[in-house]
Parts: C-alpha cells; sequence; structure tokens
C-alpha cells in the first residue's frame, strides 16, 4: 500500500527550513543545535501546564460524580498466576536454569571483549543481530557507534535469553505457556532501548539539533492523546484530519436502501451497462467497520467487484451503545444476514445472493449458512469466507486473553456498560503486534515530536466500534472458550441447533499465511467440515494486506491446490504459487456460480428507495 509520504516530507523539510532560520548562532553551542526562543519555549509551556490541569481537573469531576470502586482484582489477566507456576517449574530444575545462565554469560563475555576490540580499532562479527525486518534499530549509529551497539547487542542477547527461559519450561499448562511467551514478549518489546530518550540515538541527535523543541512537541502530543481519549491514553497513528468518510475513504458512489437498528444496506451504483443476475452480499466483521474493503479507489474490493459486473451490497453495522447491550448473535444474524437477504430480493429480485464474510462476518454467515440448511432456505447460491475460523481450537495469540476468569471479569465489565468499549479491543489487537503498533509511534510523536504520516489504513484501524454485551459474551464463550460452533448441534440460534457439516453449497475460502488473528492452520480445518465442494486458498501477507490486495498492485502471491487433503501441511506441500491477487481466482470460481448477465439496476429501482447516499450515516458513528 503506497503511502502519501512525498508532501509529508516536504512540509518536514519546510518545517526544517523555517527552524534554521530561527535559530541563534551561538559560538559556545554545537553548530548544529538551535537554541529555542525562550517566549516560545514559556507558552508551550503555560500550554501544557493549562491542559495538564484541566486532564487532572476532569479525571477528579468524574471520579467524583461516578467514583470508580476499588479494584477487586489486581491481575485482572491472570499473567501473575503464570508467572508464578513458571517460576515454580523452573526452581523444579536448577540446573537448566544454571545453563541458560552460564550460555548469557558466556555471550556476554564474548559481546564485552568484541566491543573492547572495536574501540581499539579492530574489525569484529556481531555476537547477534537484529531481524532484518526489524526496524527499531535502523539508525546507523545502532552500527557505527560502539556504544550504541553494545546497547543494540546487549538488549537483544538478554531479549533471546528471556525468551529462551520462558519457552522452554516443562510441564507448564498450555494456556499458561501462551500467556507467559505472550507477556514475555511484550515486557521485551516494551523494555527495548529505542524506546526511550538516552538510549536512542536518533531522538538524541534530534533533541540537541533542535534544543529540545522535538520533546516539547511530543509533549503537546502527549496531552492531545489524552485529551482525545478522555483521560486515557489514545496514540494517534495518523493524521485524522486528512480523511473523511465518505469523501476520501468509503467513497464507492452507492445508496443506502435498507436499515433496521443493527445495520444498513448498501447497494452499489453499477458501472456496467449488464450485471449477473446473482447478487453479491459482503458481510463485514462489527470488530472494525466495513470500509477496510473500500479505503480508496485504487485497493477497494467493492470497487472492483462492481466493476466486474456484480450488484453488490454491503451490511454496515451500527456502533452499539448501551441501548443495544441485550444484542444476541441470534440478532446479528436475524436483522444481519437474514434480513440483508431479505432486503436485497426486494431491491432486486433475486432470490439468492452469493455471500461473502470476513473474519467474525463470516463466522456469522457459516453460522447462517447452516441455520438456512436447517431450516430448509435455499437462499444462498455460495459462501466466501475471508480469513475466517469456525474451529477456535487453535485461535492464535487471542487465545491469550480467553481464559474462564478473564471472561468473568470481562462480562462484569460489559454488564455494567452495556457494551465492550472500542478502545479496549483496539487495545487487545494492537498488543499483538506492539512494536508496529504501539511503540514505534510512541517514538515518531512522543520522543522525536513528529506529526504521524496520513495513512488511511491506520485511520481506519482507529475508528474502533463497540461490541454488545449479550453478543460479545456467546461469542466469546461458546466459540473461542468452549468451540461449540464446530461441533453438531453445539451453538443454537433461534432454537435451531447448527450442523456447519451440512451445508453443501459451494465455499471458497481465502486464508493469509501471516495472519495472527485468524491463523491459516486453524482456518484450514474447515474444509473438512463442510459437505459442498470447497476450494481453499492461501494469500500472502497478514489478516488484512493479504486480504486488500488488488490485481493492480501485483504485490503478494496467492496459493491453490485443488487435491483434497486432512492436513494444512499436506496442502500447502503440495500448493502452486500463483503471482498476483487472489481477487482474480475468485472471480473465476464465482462468475460460473452468478447467473446470466442481466440489465444492470439503479439504487432504488427496485421496491427499495433510496435512504440515503453511501456510505451511510451507521458507518460515521465513532466510539469516541
Amino acid at each position: 500500500m503506497a503511502l502519501p509520504l512525498s508532501r509529508e516530507e516536504e512540509r518536514v523539510s519546510m518545517a526544517d527550513q523555517q527552524n534554521s532560520k530561527q535559530a541563534t548562532p551561538n559560538a559556545d553551542h554545537h553548530p548544529d543545535m538551535k537554541i529555542p526562543d525562550p517566549a516560545e519555549v514559556s507558552k508551550a509551556m503555560a500550554n501544557i501546564a493549562e491542559r495538564s490541569q484541566r486532564l487532572v481537573s476532569d479525571f477528579l469531576a468524574r471520579q467524583a460524580e461516578h467514583p470508580e470502586p476499588a479494584p477487586t482484582d489486581l491481575d485482572p489477566m491472570h499473567v501473575g498466576k503464570a508467572f508464578m507456576e513458571m517460576t515454580a517449574r523452573l526452581m523444579a530444575n536448577p540446573a537448566r536454569l544454571v545453563e541458560a545462565q552460564v550460555s548469557l554469560w558466556q555471550d556476554y563475555m564474548n559481546l564485552w571483549q568484541n566491543t573492547a576490540r572495536r574501540m581499539f580499532g579492530e574489525e569484529t562479527s556481531p555476537v547477534i543481530v537484529p531481524d532484518k525486518t526489524d526496524r527499531r534499530f535502523k539508525d546507523d549509529a545502532w552500527h557505527e557507534n560502539e556504544v550504541f551497539d553494545f546497547i543494540k547487542q546487549s538488549y537483544l542477547l538478554t531479549s533471546r535469553w528471556l525468551t529462551n527461559v520462558a519457552n522452554d519450561v516443562e510441564g507448564l499448562d498450555t494456556k499458561d505457556a501462551k500467556k507467559v511467551e505472550f507477556y514475555t514478549r511484550q515486557f521485551i518489546d516494551a523494555m527495548a532501548p529505542s524506546n526511550f530518550l538516552f538510549t536512542n540515538p536518533e531522538v538524541l541527535r534530534v533533541t540537541v539539533e533542535s534544543g529540545g523543541e522535538n520533546l516539547l512537541k511530543g509533549l503537546e502530543h502527549l496531552l492531545s492523546d489524552l485529551e482525545r481519549g478522555h483521560g486515557r491514553l489514545r496514540i494517534s497513528m495518523t493524521n485524522e484530519s486528512a480523511f473523511e468518510v465518505g469523501r476520501n475513504i468509503a467513497s464507492t458512489p452507492g445508496s443506502v436502501v435498507y436499515q433496521n437498528d443493527m445495520m444498513q444496506l448498501i447497494q452499489y451504483t453499477p458501472t456496467t451497462e449488464k450485471v449477473k443476475s446473482v447478487p453479491v452480499m459482503i458481510v463485514p466483521p462489527w470488530i472494525n467497520k466495513f470500509y477496510i474493503l473500500d479505503l480508496r479507489e485504487k485497493n477497494s474490493l467493492i470497487k472492483w467487484l462492481v466493476d466486474q459486473g456484480y450488484t453488490t451490497f454491503v451490511i454496515s453495522w451500527v456502533n452499539p451503545d448501551e441501548t443495544l447491550k441485550d444484542k444476541s448473535f441470534d440478532d446479528y444474524m436475524l436483522e444481519g444476514t437474514l434480513a440483508g437477504i431479505n432486503a436485497i430480493q426486494d431491491a432486486t429480485g433475486a432470490s439468492k445472493v452469493n455471500a461473502i464474510g470476513y473474519c467474525l462476518g463470516g463466522t456469522l454467515l457459516a453460522s447462517t449458512a447452516a441455520y438456512l440448511k436447517a431450516t430448509g432456505q435455499d437462499r444462498l447460491n455460495s459462501a466466501t469466507f475471508l480469513t475466517t475460523l469456525t474451529d477456535f481450537s487453535e485461535p492464535g495469540e487471542l487465545g491469550v486473553f480467553i481464559d474462564e476468569e478473564q471472561l468473568d471479569a470481562l462480562d462484569e465489565r460489559m454488564q455494567k456498560a452495556g457494551y465492550l468499549d472500542g478502545g479496549d479491543m483496539a487495545t487487545t489487537f494492537n498488543m499483538l503486534r506492539a512494536n508496529d503498533l504501539i511503540w514505534s509511534f510512541v517514538v515518531n510523536n512522543y520522543l522525536l515530536g513528529k506529526e504521524p504520516f496520513p495513512f488511511d489504513l491506520l485511520y481506519w484501524n482507529g475508528d474502533s466500534t463497540r461490541m454488545p454485551a449479550a453478543m460479545h459474551s456467546f461469542y466469546l464463550h461458546k466459540m473461542y472458550q468452549e468451540n461449540k460452533l464446530i461441533q453438531p448441534g453445539g451453538v443454537v440460534l433461534q432454537g435451531v441447533p447448527l450442523d456447519l457439516g451440512k451445508v453443501d453449497i459451494p465455499v471458497y475460502m481465502l486464508s493469509c499465511r501471516e495472519d495472527h488473528i485468524a491463523p491459516w492452520t486453524s482456518t484450514f480445518a474447515a474444509t473438512n467440515i463442510y459437505s459442498g465442494k470447497v476450494k481453499f486458498v492461501l494469500s500472502a501477507s497478514g489478516h488484512i494486506a493479504g486480504v486488500v490486495n488488488p490485481p493492480v498492485a501485483n504485490k503478494y502471491c496467492y496459493w491453490t491446490n485443488n487435491r483434497k487433503v486432512k492436513s494444512p501441511d499436506a496442502w500447502l506441500k503440495g500448493a502452486q504459487q500463483h503471482e498476483g491477487s487472489w481477487w482474480t481466482d475468485w472471480n473465476e470460481w464465482c462468475a460460473p456460480l452468478s447467473g446470466p448477465d442481466v440489465p444492470a439496476l439503479q439504487p432504488g429501482s427496485g421496491k427499495l428507495p433510496v435512504l440515503e447516499a453511501a456510505p451511510g450515516s451507521y458507518v460515521k458513528i465513532r466510539a469516541v
């Protein structure tokens, strides 16, 4: 995905020139060091003090009006229990711990010797090097300066030691082992020397050159993020003023033709004279907003589908508040997928749809398909599942947050508020990639004092949504914790037991090789469940980039294998790699299932009138 960096670089360059003009030369200081204007510093500090005081006052006022009860559980994630168990296991095998400690000291001895030799001008090979994809140490000083090279290598050695110790504990419960591994990585990422002023060479250099102006700006950014989060830190990942839903993102022409409490149904304006007679209905996840599939014209799956001659409908879920706390998973099916199919029939006259479900939307689509089969309703012509879990036995890193104690605490919080706050969801997902989605912005925004780049994907990522209490509790307990959806009759919706094994419509499954939210080896399990013909396709990259991969980008490849095999490893071993986007492969699969071409219909020309222009009003409701 191309970033609009050229304008930003131009703006930064202009700012540097202005700073250079404002700098006061002084022979007693470093020639590159800027002496800030005392009046400007005083003004900035006064502004910071005023805003800080206001934040504290607002916090105290909220506490007085709605006092928070003292926490009954000082460890809501129950991390301490897992680490205590790990410590006990380590103490039971002191020889292994001593062996690991000796190995670490040997590595440090080699590092000290190499550093000393470098300081005397000798060429030495590093004891350890960062991964090629690790952007934290891209500044030249991390390699060229002996001190910073020592700091970097000592951090990497300690990180490797901590990781090995945490991952090499015998007899630890599987859930505890994963929790220890996950939170050890969180600690390691947080303690990186790049995250601190005095151990980050780039930050030190910028601080000297700007006379500390970067730190003042960083403090202002920190206060702005606290203000945006109403006292809770909400890190700015992009310049939000650069985007507007409906103007330069989510801007594919269309109309809202149906709505209820749960969703708006968008029908997109055709760009071809004739269209395929079977419409497409996209069911996005309600954990995020639908316009990840319609960011910009060049990478919009929705726009591409319309241009291929598909009459395209998208469900735009409401961002629920406490009034919808009792909305259940049943309601998402009744007022979401089933209501959408009925509305599409009214709009086009088509009795069936080719449905596409993404992530949680795919889980709902699978449930809907089983419900329709059990009730004898022939409404789905085919189903496409994008990065969709139905077997939750191996849910990936999200499983760290799923256990009885954590779910009980979460249920209690959701019952009080009526929903799960969007900020909680955002924090959870950001933790899965903390270096990219947390610490890189801490360094850029707060230490370097830079403005975040305007990036459409990160704007979408920050546009968080809430989860109704009843639905989210059901989803986490029945699927993530108990893995009931995969069991015949394990999940009951509207009094109807669901059996995915009886779903016999054509199915296209797309998974992504680097997906950390819906691991492809877990999603693959569904290929052996559905009784109809299933095509499984594996895309390169992750949960988002692997899906939003337009053919014009020619960026990622994908794999196919027409043989039916039981295991994901066997499937990949016999798979054929294809360059380009899976979109074209899907089109070749879906076009024969889409009926003959018919004249295109404009939104509002059927039984459903136009209610408002796309992308509608529901998608514009923000969580904060």
